[in-house]
């Protein structure tokens, strides 16, 4: 029987709930990826002790600080790709008047947030929008100060829970009326540590927090499985030719509309040991089963839309190999998700082959049992790659995926999973060439495969390592292993942390100890990430910048990064460079080069690179903290700046950089006489 991530919304709302109570709260089953990971982080910038969330949904426990115990923040409060930490914190800290602000990745920023902020402007609330108008980053200045009244004309959950949050926080009434119910986890969840909620149950639903607590229960919760996940696996399991089980999925009436969608197609769906979770005011959950089963178009629309509304990606799915026509409307939601998600599916499943029509509000697909092939993109969406995941493992498909990391936000694990499926069943690969066979953990060569080689690029500071190693990277067909990311990502990490800068080599390395810093396969390189969450060009910050150096010199980052630099490596197929790649961190490398070139010339190669017009005092000045630099290294009591004795050494002085390149690769095709092409696709 298979088991499914953890509710994300559920897990959400319970870590939050978890740091306001009075007393130590017990959560079991919380999603491990990173949306709830960056929901985590700002807690603990925030003065919660949030312990490292466990892969495997196991235990832990969050010790709360009390309603009125969370502090302001000495960093802005990055929430990755999360729309719901985003906008549940803008309520919340408004609320507890936290002066804050909160930013996120290139999508996020895209999201709207006026949602949230319009209702508790109105009620007296201050923000300041420090980027585009109702979008990130948003910096939270004052509370509401009256009752917050808000009659929505789209059912969110999110946004009735940002205010509830807020209301909570502040010690205010709230009123919310929502033409239909939206799903009711806040609600719930507030129930269970003692806030009097009341909510009609009709259409309109009508939402109100009228009695606030001096202090929150702690709460004992195991958080059940996702059913917006399962439902995945439903679909393929209905088209696939195998039947699944799946356990301890989350039931909440406001989450099920996808089962009644799937049987009104004709769907042989099962429902298995129900339960309500953590009584009382609990979740409802039970174990699922799907037979395979031939498919029928219909119509999805009006009020079954909310409590579906995760799910239509993967519905289209099941569409595209459904008898007749399926016609989707009122979904206009989905276009400010973390992609716009009928934009995305539209020019996907025509990608693929599918006829389609996208409306306003949705989607019109005409299935068919014809092979479909084809290049699609994530759209940097985890429903929308998992969506085609399915569809790519289905018999006779044969469709590539452009970014499929992207998943281990909701699903860590996912494509494990897919790919037994398609295996065991006879289905369509779930991997298809141009992609790692399992982004968010390196795929292993097979037993039978030769040797991938590594390459390491050592040398001292100003030498050119990076832009040189990335070059003859690319040359040869290998992989760009950055070192100097890792020390980045450590960095940023501690910025983000709210530890004083004299404490980060202290406290800060009991912080770094309780992340997971990784590198996953991407592209010609690899994807840096903090628990989960991919760091992208927050990496490269003048800020981080300016600290790196320092961090790199504490001895227990150092000691950090080695395990994902020799993880990474030991996959092969790399072009490593850093301060000691050759020499400690992978000594038995195919080839390992000293790059070097004369402190002049370093100085100026640096100038240049900064912009800067390398005139003499520019050039003297740059280089005396070359030198400086030089002597640090050299002394460093880990790790040291040295020549691996076996290097071969490489003088840069004279050569232009195509001409350095020319030799390092010919120093290679020397060194490994076998290498003919490239060790990794393009």
């Amino acid at each position: 029987m298979i088991r499914v991530p953890g509710d994300k919304s559920i897990s959400h709302r319970a870590l939050l709930l978890a740091a306001l109570g009075s007393g130590t709260s017990r959560l079991s089953g919380v999603l491990p990826g990173a949306d709830c990971r960056s929901t985590a982080r700002i807690l603990r910038q925030l003065g919660v002790a949030v312990p490292r969330l466990p892969d495997d949904g196991s235990p832990f426990e969050v010790e709360g600080v009390g309603l009125r115990g969370m502090e302001a923040p000495a960093s802005v409060l990055d929430c990755g790709n999360s729309g719901t930490t985003a906008r549940l914190l803008l309520g919340l800290l408004s609320g507890l008047s936290v002066e804050a602000a909160l930013t996120g990745d290139d999508s996020l920023r895209t999201r709207p947030m006026a949602r949230v902020t319009e209702p508790l402007t109105r009620a007296g609330a201050r923000f300041r929008e420090e980027g585009k108008p109702g979008r990130l980053p948003i910096r939270i200045l004052g509370p509401p100060r009256e009752p917050i009244r808000h009659r929505s004309t789209v059912a969110s959950a999110q946004v009735k829970s940002a205010l509830l949050l807020a209301g909570l926080g502040a010690g205010l009434e709230v009123e919310v009326v929502e033409p239909v119910p939206s799903r009711d986890h806040s609600e719930r969840m507030l129930r269970r540590v003692g806030v009097g909620v009341r909510s009609s149950g009709e259409a309109p639903h009508e939402v109100a927090l009228a009695q606030v607590p001096g202090s929150l229960d702690s709460l004992d919760l195991q958080v059940p499985g996702d059913i917006s996940s399962a439902a995945f696996l439903l679909v393929l399991g209905l088209l696939g030719g195998r039947s699944v089980e799946i356990a301890n999925v989350g039931l909440n009436p406001t989450r099920t509309g996808i089962l009644g969608v799937l049987e009104r197609m004709g769907a042989e769906l099962g429902r298995e040991n129900l339960r309500e979770t953590d009584d009382p005011a609990g979740e409802p959950a039970g174990d699922l089963t799907a037979r395979p089963t031939s498919l029928r178009g219909v119509e999805v629309e009006g009020p079954e839309i909310p409590s579906l509304i995760d799910e239509i990606p993967v519905l289209a799915v099941a569409a595209a190999r459904a008898r007749g026509t399926t016609v989707i409307r009122d979904a206009a939601e989905l276009r400010v998700k973390e992609s716009d998600r009928l934009r995305a599916l539209a020019v996907n499943l025509a990608e693929v082959g599918v006829e389609v029509e996208e409306l306003p509000d949705g989607l019109v697909i005409e299935g068919s049992d014809r092979p479909l092939e084809g290049r699609v993109r994530s759209f940097h969406d985890h429903r929308i790659a998992m969506a085609f995941g399915v569809l790519g493992a289905l018999p006779e498909n044969n469709i590539e995926l452009d970014d499929r990391s992207v998943v281990d936000v909701s699903f860590p694990g996912f494509w494990e999973l897919l790919d037994g499926f398609a295996g065991s069943a006879g289905g369509g690969a779930a991997t298809r060439p141009g992609s790692p066979a399992r982004p968010g953990s390196p795929a292993r060569p097979e037993p039978s495969s030769p040797p991938r080689p590594v390459v390491t690029i050592d040398g001292p500071a100003g030498s050119g390592k990076s832009t040189t190693a990335r070059a003859v990277a690319q040359r040869l067909g290998f992989r760009h292993l950055d070192s100097g990311a890792l020390y980045r990502a450590a960095t940023l990490a501690l910025q983000r942390s709210g530890i004083p800068e004299g404490e980060w080599s202290d406290r800060g390395i009991e912080h770094l100890q309780q992340l997971e810093i990784t590198l996953t396969p991407a592209d010609s390189g690899f994807d840096v990430r903090i628990d989960g969450e991919s760091q992208g060009e927050a990496l490269r910050s003048a800020e981080v910048t300016a600290r790196v150096a320092r961090v790199a010199a504490i001895p227990e980052v150092r000691t950090l990064i080695l395990e994902p630099l020799r993880r990474v490596a030991g996959l092969g197929g790399v072009v490593a460079d850093g301060r000691d790649m050759g020499s400690v961190v992978l000594p038995d490398a195919d080839l390992k080069v000293y790059l070097t070139a004369s402190l002049a010339e370093r100085a100026r190669r640096r100038l240049l690179q900064e912009g800067v017009q390398p005139d003499a005092a520019r050039l003297e000045e740059e280089a005396r903290q070359l030198a400086e630099r030089d002597a640090a290294d050299r002394s460093r009591p880990v790790a040291p700046l040295r020549r691996p004795p076996d290097a071969v050494s490489v003088d840069t002085t004279g050569l232009a950089f195509s001409a350095q390149v020319d030799r390092i690769v010919e120093e290679v095709k020397a060194a490994i006489p076998d290498l003919t092409e490239p060790t990794i696709d393009r």
